[in-house]
């Protein structure tokens, strides 16, 4: 367990909020919810309502994963003298010692202010929750306030597009996964170009894996705006089916999306590309000592936990903070973080945390 996250942590329940069982670009049909109760030993757990519910008649039961309290084994009397303490582990380095940006890089100069979600779905986020013209025109006060927090930071406001959306149910693909159309891409990306904003496609992979399904977002990719998600809670890369467990990605998967962005950006001439990766427990991303820094592309770990301003800037330490790569995120809830007595954090609150996040993403 993380040593800054309290015993609360233990009962935080991932729920798969339903979005809606998406099928073309036809409207979707609402499904009922059914909570999943997955308590984690070291994390906030975030409900982001990314998987829609089983397809199938009668198939609503979740596994669950509960931590299991084991009775510690009696200690055998020393007769020798006493070992020595471990040494502490050294305290992170910030900033990161990285590649010099590139003309062009968004980042650190500028703070990306992102909305996600999906606009088929109220429960994925606030991008889909209200109409348009009311989702933006928030998005412009979000961006306001940030300025007003910090004037020696430009903000540049973006929407993150949940692009391929993880499935309860395993679809004609048989990979738990599902294909935004270009159609609602280019919407999301006409709303974007109304403010100047960037775009993020988000990648829920499912079963499947970023070498099969990036090539079908490339050309997006191709357009000096549109930057990258990747989100390993949906990954199952170690077995499991999405929802049922908490995914992951190794520093290879990581590497790969990076390699695969810095050639694009390569062969088409662009600016430098943005990668997120979420995070919101350890075990999500693996080997981050070994992800590659690349100036073609500037990555973003983002804290993605819900919960009390107290267990997420605990989280940001454990699972941030503590294993520098390159730039920090951090996610803000509407909802989720304001249940019970909780608030949702200020632009100010955030500020302070170390380092200051540079892409903050809304949901």
């Amino acid at each position: 367990m993380s040593p800054f996250l309290s015993r609360t942590s233990f009962r935080t329940s991932l729920r798969l909020l339903s979005a809606v069982v998406i099928a073309c670009a036809c409207p979707l049909a609402a499904v009922a919810q059914v909570p999943d109760s997955i308590p984690r030993p070291d994390s906030i757990i975030r409900a982001d309502s990314a998987v829609p519910l089983p397809l199938v008649a009668g198939d609503s039961t979740r596994d669950s994963v509960v931590a299991k309290a084991t009775k510690p084994k009696a200690k055998k009397k020393r007769t020798s003298a006493p070992a020595v303490a471990a040494p502490a582990r050294p305290a992170p380095v910030w900033p990161v010692a990285g590649p010099a940006p590139l003309p062009g890089s968004i980042l650190p100069k500028r703070r990306i202010i992102a909305y996600y979600g999906n606009p088929l779905s109220k429960r994925m986020g606030i991008l889909g929750e209200i109409a348009p013209d009311s989702m933006l025109a928030r998005l412009d006060r979000e961006v306001a306030a940030w300025n007003a927090a910090d004037s020696t930071t430009q903000v540049k406001p973006a929407l993150h597009l949940i692009a391929m959306v993880a499935q309860a149910a395993p679809g004609p693909s048989k990979l738990y996964r599902l294909r935004m159309t270009d159609t609602m891409i280019a919407r999301v990306a006409s709303w974007a170009e109304s403010r100047n904003a960037l775009v993020f496609l988000d990648v829920q992979i499912g079963l499947s894996t970023l070498e099969a399904e990036l090539p079908a977002f490339r050309k997006w990719m191709e357009r000096p705006n549109f930057h990258l998600g990747i989100d390993p809670e949906f990954a199952m890369t170690k077995g499991g089916l999405p929802g049922k467990r908490i995914g992951t990605f190794d520093a290879v998967h990581i590497n790969y999306a990076i390699d695969w962005l810095a050639k694009i950006v390569e062969e088409q001439k662009l600016p430098p590309k943005v990668l997120v990766v979420h995070r919101f427990t350890r075990p999500m991303v693996t080997n981050a000592d070994k992800i590659k820094l690349d100036p073609r592309v500037q990555v973003v770990i983002q804290m993605d936990g819900w919960g009390p301003p107290s267990q997420k800037i605990d989280s940001y330490k454990s699972y941030v903070w503590r294993e520098p790569v390159q730039f920090t995120g951090f996610k803000l809830f509407y909802k989720n973080d304001r249940r019970g007595t909780s608030t949702l954090m200020t632009p100010a609150e955030v500020l302070k945390l170390t380092p200051a996040p540079l892409y903050i993403q809304y949901q």
